[in-house]
């Protein structure tokens, strides 16, 4: 079932960056799961949009993707 969100805040939300980085990864799910420690249940709901994931799971899924979470804003540029 699709998450209804804009495309522009589509890009933007860090759930939708996670869910990208899974497929990127060209790593099945099930893998994912049985190599991070989460069950596949909680992956496949997370993934699926039905539910979040603990901060335990979300360190395991970024170590494991080798991801890197850059913290900044960028403000909206009024008047443009």
């Amino acid at each position: 079932m699709p998450r209804k969100q804009s495309k522009s805040k589509r890009s933007t939300l860090l759930t939708d960056q996670l869910r990208q980085a899974i497929d990127d990864s060209g790593v099945t799910r099930y893998r994912i799961a049985k190599e991070t420690g989460m069950s596949e249940s909680a992956l496949a709901q997370f993934y699926n949009g039905h539910r979040g994931l603990s901060m335990e799971g979300l360190n395991a899924l970024g170590e494991y993707l080798q991801l890197t979470i850059h913290l900044g804003r960028n403000p909206e540029k009024k008047g443009k």
